[in-house]
């Protein structure tokens, strides 16, 4: 299948139009790495290095969460990491962060593409039930100033047989305008990250507002799920919300880490 490249030239035009997407202070676009993830978090050894975007058209060893595989063709998905320095912020705090990109790329798939993205606990990007997006954020420097990669997986032009599993969609299955313009999508997801950033550190790192849009996105949050606990435990119940530090609430009890199943989903 020809799919286009991405074009970086007009990618980091786009990201000069708003003042909040004006920090990314470096976007770069590579044919193939093994994880944006892991050149990112390398990065992180230099001080110095903050607000990048790293983007490869195929990735060799890309991952999400409990280290599952995250691959596909060259060119029919979004492999893309951030690194960004977290100033003042509570540690407690900082798995907000996977949460609000979690939001922020709802919104672009939305606005960029019309497709209607929700949120499955903690940060899977879902459409009608079948992932389409997974993100991972991984800590690669400690200290006053904390840097974080998060990388962002997004499937846009895979076919049904391209698939890594049955449970995953890509954009193009989804309805997405085809042929699915990249460079767009990409663009509108690091603004609105942009833009979630700056106003969240501009809030003191109050959670207030996020947590209120993540909540509203979230599809695990009224559904009947089964969680498989680490230790071989587990629970099953209704998920009532997300707690202050991003935790799912099924019944009483909070749930940090863990797979999550819908039962029965409310979408």
């Amino acid at each position: 299948m020809n799919r286009a490249p991405l074009d970086v030239t007009r990618l980091r035009r786009e990201l000069l139009e708003t003042p909040a997407t004006r920090f990314f202070h470096e976007t770069d676009v590579v044919e193939s790495t093994g994880s944006t993830n892991a050149d990112l978090v390398a990065r992180a050894a230099d001080s110095t290095a903050d607000r990048l975007v790293l983007l490869a058209e195929a990735q060799e060893r890309g991952r999400g969460r409990h280290d599952r595989q995250w691959v596909g063709p060259p060119r029919a998905q979004l492999a893309m990491s951030v690194l960004v320095r977290v100033r003042g912020i509570a540690p407690e705090l900082l798995g907000w962060l996977p949460l609000l990109t979690g939001v922020a790329v709802v919104d672009a798939v939305r606005s960029a593409t019309a497709v209607k993205a929700v949120l499955k606990w903690p940060n899977d990007v879902l459409v009608e039930g079948r992932k389409l997006s997974g993100i991972l954020a991984e800590i690669a420097a400690v200290g006053p100033d904390p840097a974080v990669v998060v990388g962002i997986g997004l499937n846009a032009s895979l076919t049904e047989a391209e698939l890594p599993v049955p449970h995953a969609t890509s954009l193009a299955l989804a309805g997405a305008p085809e042929p699915v313009d990249r460079t767009a999508v990409a663009a509108a997801i690091l603004r609105e990250f942009a833009r979630r950033f700056v106003a969240w550190e501009a809030a003191g790192w109050d959670i207030a507002e996020l947590s209120a849009d993540y909540r509203e996105r979230c599809s695990t949050i009224g559904a009947t799920v089964r969680a498989e606990l680490p230790g071989d435990e587990v629970l099953t119940g209704v998920a009532t919300g997300v707690d202050g530090h991003g935790r799912l609430l099924i019944g009483d009890q909070a749930v940090s880490a863990g797979d999550v199943t819908h039962l029965r989903a409310e979408y």
